[in-house]
């Protein structure tokens, strides 16, 4: 076992006086990575215990989550898909806490690219996200029938699009009233 001046320590396997192979990393405020270790770096796969409730199992690279992996958070959120340097890119699914389920790609920990977003209500959004909310073409389709077609920005309806009512809407009820 080593100690290092922060009060982490190490139990596993050493080569040439740095960490390599199997071992355990416990880090002074309780959080626990078990997995491969190559020259003194987390590299291959790691289970990750937090003391905050937060967990995750997957690929590391040179200290950092890269590849595929499961990160559950003391939230109730669950994320599942591609890592690259600690954060989600590529191919992924979050599933909130509330019920809502993302799909689709994300870059630099937030959605981006073409998704698909279930919402616990029953609606349900396809199409283009640019830093974490809809933004481009996209379709967005109600729960009761209704169904938006069109341009996104910053999460809201913008720009060219069409409606589709499921049933009549008054629109103009107290016109010269």
């Amino acid at each position: 076992m080593k100690k290092n001046a922060y009060g982490d320590k190490f139990e596993g396997q050493f080569k040439d006086g740095k960490r390599n192979g199997l071992g355990t990393y416990t880090f002074a405020n309780g959080d626990v990575y078990k997995g491969q270790f190559k020259d003194d770096r987390f590299n291959g796969n790691f289970t990750c215990t937090c003391v905050s409730g937060d967990k995750y199992e997957g690929q590391f690279k040179d200290g950092y989550k890269n590849g595929l992996g499961t990160s559950l958070y003391a939230s109730g959120d669950k994320f599942e898909g591609q890592f690259k340097d600690g954060k989600k890119h590529g191919q992924g699914t979050y599933t909130f806490a509330n019920g809502d389920v993302y799909k689709g790609q994300f870059k630099d920990d937030k959605k981006h690219g073409q998704g698909t977003e279930f919402y616990e209500s029953g609606n349900k959004y396809e199409g283009r996200f640019k830093d974490g909310l809809k933004n481009g073409l996209g379709t967005y389709f109600y729960e009761n029938g209704d169904k938006y077609e069109g341009q996104f920005k910053d999460d809201l309806k913008n720009g060219q699009g069409s409606f589709k009512y499921v049933k009549r809407v008054e629109l103009a009820s107290h016109i010269n009233s």
